[in-house]
């Protein structure tokens, strides 16, 4: 009996060799045959490279054509991950400080058509008339169709007071119409406030720049000096910002330990969660959320973690969807990369990428 376990047991083991070493010779391949993939390919720039160098009709820059290389790679992945050259790294660097030139739009890639997220409150843009969703199909006369965003950025930015003219279609108009714009600084003022009838709190946030958080809870504390019964916190037009404001906007209205978003990414790094602190939270007064299409990312952030939460009512119209998470790296040449790293996700794992 014994002499037949040891056989048997010698037989399974050998078997489950057998199984384990053709499963590891089976991944080894895919990747052997991955890593030789990838060298046919770059194996393949290279020619291309070479031949362009050496052959095309006119003498081009090798510098030129890696940074295309570089642009063309990223537009096959999302319309926000890009490429930027020193003198646009430098720029992008200042955006997020309250203060920049330019329209006073954010805008997106949709569709391959160049897309306004939303006219910031109170800039040139939004004294025009332009409103989220619309398509601009030029700049300046120039057809905007495959434009990379930075390209589109930097034909919109210019000298103070110069005009630049955007040629707009949206779903009321019969053709497409001409908006002529003023350039100017942008200067952001992110909080707005003011009480409404029957000690109705009001809070309006155009954009969630690197103070937005501590002079949204400055609003707050006067209107609850002044008895507010009730909120109605206006993300209506917002078309984002940084992150970790709208994780401490949000932090301002839910109690101690709860979740108000999380990321997920290929890098582990890039797999963080948010939970709340709980501190001096104003919890003891109902809340209204207003959004429409022009609330995304950090906007979609605040309204989906209040609304998961059961904090607050959402009321408007659809987000529009941007639920990715980019980083920008630096790089050696004093370039960088806006790279997308990771999405996120609401408190019971909704994504609204490309949903609201």
């Amino acid at each position: 009996m014994r002499k037949n376990f040891g056989k048997w047991r010698f037989r399974y083991t050998y078997a489950l060799f057998l199984v384990l070493a053709f499963l590891i010779g089976s991944s080894m391949s895919k990747k052997v045959q991955a890593k030789g993939d990838a060298y046919d390919e770059l194996r393949a720039f290279s020619e291309v490279l070479s031949l362009i160098q050496k052959s095309y009709v006119d003498e081009v820059e090798s510098k030129d054509l890696v940074q295309g290389a570089i642009v063309g790679m990223l537009k096959t992945l999302d319309p926000h991950s890009s490429y930027m050259p020193p003198e646009v790294y430098k720029e992008v660097q200042v955006e997020t400080e309250g203060s920049f030139g330019g329209l006073g739009i954010e805008i997106t890639i949709k569709d391959g058509q160049l897309t306004v997220v939303s006219p910031i409150e109170d800039t040139p843009a939004f004294q025009a008339g332009i409103k989220a969703g619309d398509l601009i199909l030029k700049v300046d006369g120039e057809p905007t169709r495959d434009i990379t965003l930075l390209e589109a950025v930097n034909k919109m930015r210019g000298p103070i007071g110069t005009k630049v003219t955007l040629t707009i279609m949206r779903d009321e108009f019969a053709e497409p119409k001409d908006f002529e714009i003023n350039r100017a600084i942008i200067k952001i003022k992110s909080v707005k406030w003011k009480m409404l009838e029957d000690n109705i709190g009001y809070i309006r946030l155009s954009s969630f720049h690197k103070t937005t958080a501590d002079e949204a809870e400055d609003a707050l504390k006067e209107l609850v000096k002044n008895q507010m019964a009730g909120l109605v916190l206006d993300l209506r037009n917002n078309p984002g910002g940084l992150l970790d404001q709208a994780v401490k906007v949000t932090d301002l209205f839910v109690k101690e330990g709860e979740l108000i978003v999380y990321t997920k990414g290929r890098v582990e790094t890039q797999n963080l969660r948010f939970v709340s602190h709980g501190k001096d939270s104003y919890m003891g007064f109902p809340m209204v959320v207003l959004v429409n299409a022009g609330s995304a990312s950090a906007s979609e952030i605040v309204s989906g973690a209040l609304q998961d939460l059961g904090r607050s009512v959402i009321l408007g119209s659809k987000t529009f969807g941007k639920g990715s998470v980019q980083t920008i790296i630096p790089l050696s040449d004093g370039s960088g990369l806006r790279l997308t790293t990771s999405k996120y996700y609401t408190p019971k794992g909704r994504s609204i990428q490309e949903k609201g």
